[in-house]
């Protein structure tokens, strides 16, 4: 059975994310108002509601190291780092209960995985420790995020 290079394409466009969320990282709000509110929401959320809280900040605080990385400002990027490993761990506290959109918190994690990774290309390589590090637990939690994708 051979597949026609019209239906590869085909069925390859509709395997990649859409332009939109290939650029949802840029709908992020940076403000860190907006930040702490969020924090605050997340904190004093439901506890289903916590796991998918805490992979939004993951998501921002991505962003935020990507930004730092690229401007060169390794002393606050190795900040974020900390601060994505701390959500990292309430995420896999959250997930030890029965939570809500699961599916949607680990596309975000996958996302914020990947992003990450990309960044850490950018650092030195002395800064990469940190971000290996930092990528280490965030791929942890992706797989349990999975785990309990594929357990529902």
């Amino acid at each position: 059975m051979r597949i026609s290079v019209a239906s590869a394409a085909f069925l390859l466009i509709l395997a990649l994310p859409s332009a939109r969320a290939l650029s949802s990282h840029d709908d992020i709000s940076l403000d860190p108002a907006a930040i702490a509110q969020m924090e605050d929401r997340a904190d004093h959320a439901g506890q289903r509601e916590q796991c998918f809280l805490y992979t939004e900040l993951v998501q921002v605080y991505t962003e935020i190291a990507g930004r730092q990385v690229a401007a060169g400002e390794m002393e606050q990027a190795h900040t974020t780092l900390k601060r994505i490993e701390h959500f990292t761990t309430l995420i896999h506290a959250a997930l030890a209960r029965d939570t809500k959109r699961v599916k949607e918190a680990e596309k975000l994690v996958h996302m914020a995985t990947y992003r990450l990774g990309q960044y850490m290309h950018h650092a030195s390589s002395d800064d990469e420790t940190a971000f290996a590090a930092t990528l280490k637990e965030l791929d942890k939690v992706h797989d349990e995020l999975l785990a309990q994708v594929f357990a529902h």
